[in-house]
This record gives structure tokens, sequence and C-alpha cells, in this order.
């Protein structure tokens, strides 16, 4: 079962998620004056980046928009950058949101449970209800793993996920519950089910709340770091034992800027992937 997968890696290499939301900017100097596509610059800036992180991070996120947004040549960087990061023993989260239902639902999930584009998880939006989760169940039952949009980080998420409903309670509640007991069939060894989601560590009260009523999910938690989580709000999370991982991006992927624009750069990655996942263990 693919969660079982990650909880034992958080629990060998730490909680932390290296988010390969990679854009031309972010990339040193060295790489960005070679006579490559763009597509392979990405992908040899991702490549050297987990090359020097795999001992320290749990897992990796690719957010498909960043590589979906230069066409072909960047789909080509995004779908090696996942086939690198499993061809080295690491887990992946293809970060696709996506939210469709029927026939369509099991599309995408072909589309990034196979072929090119394989991932061990995907992220799913799953405020259609139901019918935009269960087209991907027979492949959780193959052992992959999705994460669904539960509280997510940004600031306008109040805007629907906390209305209210008939007896007081709100919209986001609801879904966890909901997002808890689809789950249910899919618990594995570890006692977490295949069915994860994702909670915004930037409402760490509702986080608490979201907590109680999902007793058998991993969470996929955004919102370390550029958005202002810290790894004493991962403590009140992590306080009877880690269940999730802390994802981070800019906060890591760029952590070379203004200290080199040479082939080192993968150090300072690395050294910030080491200072988060000692910020987040020494409050638990």
């Amino acid at each position: 079962m693919s969660m079982d997968a990650l909880f034992n890696s958080v629990k060998t290499h730490g909680p932390v998620c290296v988010g390969l939301d990679t854009q031309e900017g972010f990339l040193p100097a060295y790489l960005q004056e070679k006579d490559w596509s763009l597509g392979e610059k990405l992908f040899e800036f991702n490549r050297k980046i987990v090359d020097a992180t795999a001992d320290n991070a749990g897992c990796y996120k690719v957010q498909v928009a960043c590589y979906e947004a230069l066409g072909l040549d960047g789909m080509t960087a995004y779908a090696k950058t996942l086939q690198y990061v499993r061809s080295k023993g690491k887990l992946v989260i293809a970060d696709i949101k996506r939210g469709d239902i029927s026939s369509t639902a099991k599309q995408y999930a072909r589309g990034h449970f196979t072929g090119d584009f394989e991932a061990d998880f995907i992220t799913v939006n799953g405020y259609m209800g139901e019918d935009a989760v269960s087209p991907y169940y027979d492949y959780l039952k193959a052992g992959k793993g999705m994460f669904l949009l539960v509280k997510t980080s940004n600031p306008s998420s109040k805007d629907f996920q906390d209305l209210p409903l008939e007896g007081g309670e709100l919209l986001y509640q609801q879904v966890a519950k909901k997002v808890s007991q689809w789950g249910e069939a899919f618990v594995g060894e570890s006692g977490f089910s295949n069915i994860g989601a994702v909670v915004g560590l930037t409402y760490p009260a509702e986080f608490q709340i979201i907590k109680s009523l999902m007793p058998h999910t991993f969470f996929l938690i955004p919102g370390y770091g550029a958005q202002g989580g810290t790894g004493k709000d991962i403590a009140q999370v992590f306080h009877d034992g880690i269940c999730g991982v802390v994802n981070s991006s800019r906060g890591l992927i760029t952590a070379h800027k203004g200290k080199t624009e040479g082939e080192d750069f993968d150090q300072c990655v690395n050294q910030a992937v080491i200072t988060m996942k000692e910020d987040i263990l020494q409050w638990l």
C-alpha cells in the first residue's frame, strides 16, 4: 500500500516533502547559460536536487502546472522528473488537483497512475463528491494513493470551505468526515488509508479539528515556510506521532539564491531540507 510506504519513508528519512515546483527563475546561472532547451534545464535542476536530498526527504511533490506552461518540452521534463524520482526508490506525489467524474476521471487515473506520467500519489479535488473520487479506487486497491483537498492553505479558502451547515458544522468538517469515510476501505498496515488529505498548516486550530475527524488519514501539509507555517505549528499536529508530510517548494529549491550560481547549488538545497527537518523534529 502506497501510504504504508510513505509512512515508512517518513519514519526513516523525516517528514519533509520537497516540492519540485521548478521555474526558470529558480535555476542557477550555470544552468541558465547552457545551450539546452528549458525543459532539459529544469530536469537537470530537479535531478541534482533529488540526488542531493534523497537521504533527508520523505518524498517529493511535482506541480504539473510548472511544466504544462512550457508545452511539450516542459511535459517531457515533468515525465522524466517523475521517472527519475521513482528510479531512485523515492516516492513522488503528482500535484495535479484533478476534479472530474465518470469516464473523464478514469482517464485522469490512467494518465497519472500508468504510462509516461506515472506517480505514486496524485492530488484530487473531491468537492464534487464521491463521483470525483471513486474512479480512482481500482488503482488504490493496486497500491497507489491520493490526497484529497479538505482545508487548503490559501487565505480565501474560507469563502466556501468555512461556510456553516445545518447544525453548526462547517463545510470543510463535513468534507473531512466524508473523505475519512471513503478511505476506510483502503487502510493499510500502518493504520493509514491510501486516501489522504491536503490540509494547510496556515490554519493550525482548524487542523486539530480535522485530525480528530480523520483518525486513519495521512496528511499532505502545505503552508510551511513561504506561507508562514513553522515547525512549532506542525508539533501540534504531530504531538501523538507523525501523521503526514510537510511540503515546501520555493523555500527549499531557491535556497541557493544569493549564495551560489554554480553546480554546488544542490548542497544549499540539501542544507535547507536538513534545516527544515530539524525545525520540525525538534518540537516532537
